[in-house]
């Protein structure tokens, strides 16, 4: 087995790059964006020239959750390795016609043919929404994931007095369909003077270039959503106070050395420390049981339910289910085990290791799997709903 030895914390020794890329499921290229940089383009081409030397590699994912965004530009030449050149990716308008600008790619693309599938989730914004929408708009690649954040607006910044800063929007972006994929309306405010996302009934439809329906106002709406379930307090809590961070900076201190980010597995001893490391009288979480318990306690007592014989059925129903951490622990191992063995590989293997990790158990790329190795079920996602004769 190989395995790899903690290194000093150099930042060039790290080999940390905007993009990873491999190869999964024996047959699907894999590419990871990190960030819209002035390399970003240059990278994602690297990669995709690589992964298209294999002929084993049918199909592309393109990676972008969790991406921010960056340059405008960079979007654009990333739309252009997928599509012919001077094709339109984006338009930005401000007030007044003078102030349109027209993005076209300006290359020839690498490949326009091979299926491609790209990921987004509520954290892709600005860049990662204009390469998801255009790619959507032109049926070049099927959307898969969570609605993206919906950032469309261009914005620039203003000096003020003692060193205030104002952000004024100067234009809007819209995606070759024609659509807004900005999602908070910020000229029509809540009383309060808070702004909310615009609401889908007051949202428009618009067509891609085959014909099928797609709509502003939202970020973008992936072709095929995925259903990542709820996050539980008890997990919430492990990541949010640090739980899962600081033990995994405990371990690395206490292990020179770990398996390959692609074998290492969390043990029964491992776990069983982790439980260890957790001081229940400091770890705080929502208990939901005995919550909904004390709500039914106090409606019974407010419609007058609340007798001897009730009282003494609540105090056998409390013992049942009063919260045990180390119970509760060992019931949500699974996901607790994602996020303690994604910390820790990242202290060896850093962002490269955690995204090797997080694809051990990423029901997106399963879904992608199935979908890209499934031509007809593919073309079918791109091609415009028939209707049905009534």
């Amino acid at each position: 087995m190989r395995r790899r030895r903690r290194e000093p914390a150099d930042p060039h020794s790290r080999g940390e790059h905007l993009v990873h890329y491999g190869v999964l499921k024996d047959n699907i290229g894999y590419i990871y964006l990190t960030s819209f940089t002035d390399k970003a383009a240059s990278e994602v081409k690297g990669a995709l020239v690589e992964l298209k030397k294999n002929p084993n590699v049918k199909s592309i994912v393109l990676d972008l959750r969790g991406n921010r965004g960056g340059l405008l530009e960079a979007a654009v030449k990333i739309v252009g390795l997928f599509v012919p050149k001077n094709t339109e990716v984006l338009r930005t308008r401000g007030k007044g016609l003078l102030n349109e600008k027209v993005y076209k790619t300006t290359s020839a693309p690498v490949d326009t043919e091979i299926p491609l599938a790209v990921l987004i989730d509520g954290g892709s914004a600005s860049s990662s929404e204009i390469t998801a929408g255009a790619l959507q708009d032109l049926d070049r690649a099927v959307i898969m994931g969570a609605r993206s954040y919906g950032k469309g607006l261009v914005q620039t910044t203003r000096p003020l007095p003692y060193d205030g800063m104002l952000k004024v929007t100067i234009a809007k972006y819209y995606i070759p369909s024609g659509r807004l994929i900005q999602a908070i309306d910020y000229s029509h405010r809540n009383p309060d003077g808070s702004v909310a996302r615009i609401p889908d009934s007051l949202t428009n439809v618009f067509t891609t270039i085959h014909g099928r329906e797609v709509r502003d106002g939202g970020g973008i709406t992936p072709d095929v959503k995925i259903d990542y379930g709820e996050v539980n307090r008890l997990t919430y809590n492990i990541v949010s106070d640090n739980w899962a961070f600081n033990y995994a900076t405990k371990f690395a201190a206490e292990h020179p050395e770990i398996a390959a980010a692609e074998d290492f597995v969390i043990t029964d001893s491992i776990f069983n420390d982790f439980k260890s490391f957790i001081d229940p009288d400091k770890f705080n979480y929502d208990k939901v049981c005995e919550s909904m318990l004390a709500a039914l306690k106090s409606t019974a007592e407010i419609e007058g339910y609340m007798n001897d014989s009730t009282k003494a059925e609540f105090a056998v129903l409390e013992g049942l289910l009063k919260h045990n951490l180390g119970h509760d622990l060992d019931n949500n191992r699974e996901d607790i085990e994602g996020i303690l063995a994604g910390e820790i590989v990242k202290r060896y293997y850093y962002q490269k290791g955690q995204v090797i990790e997080t694809l051990k158990r990423d029901v997106t790329i399963d879904s992608a799997e199935v979908i890209l190795n499934d031509k007809t079920r593919y073309n079918a996602i791109l091609s415009p709903a028939t209707k049905k004769n009534s």
